[in-house]
């Protein structure tokens, strides 16, 4: 399965490539904002993207929208700061197929891909 990491903070695109590392996932692709994650998106085709919804230039709710009018087929779990549950309701109403709040643990992340993978516990 192809994977797609998006968030402003490389600490945050480090941890979450780290946290993933041992599934089976292929990095394809990262990218600092949602038109750069737009722009990777059209020539990697990802199975699976982690989004976070506040950056620069485009904003994920925004970039979701318009992934998954790229590719229908795409999972995507956002994985924002902004942990209210108007945010996550609304990710999730565009189409996303998780919220995760942050901060997050390992195993929280795992589960979750694994959960929208579709993949073992």
């Amino acid at each position: 399965m192809k994977l797609m990491i998006v968030d402003d903070s490389s600490i945050m695109r480090r941890a979450i490539q780290k946290y993933l590392s041992p599934l089976n996932l292929e990095l394809v692709a990262t990218a600092t904002n949602g038109q750069e994650a737009l722009d990777q998106f059209q020539t990697t085709l990802p199975d699976l993207v982690t989004l976070d919804i506040t950056m620069p230039q485009m904003d994920g709710l925004t970039c979701l929208s318009r992934l998954l009018a790229l590719k229908p087929s795409v999972k995507v779990i956002v994985i924002s700061a902004l942990s209210d549950p108007g945010t996550g309701l609304k990710a999730l109403k565009l189409g996303a197929k998780s919220f995760l709040p942050k901060p997050f643990t390992e195993t929280q992340l795992v589960d979750e891909i694994r959960r929208v993978a579709g993949g073992p516990p």
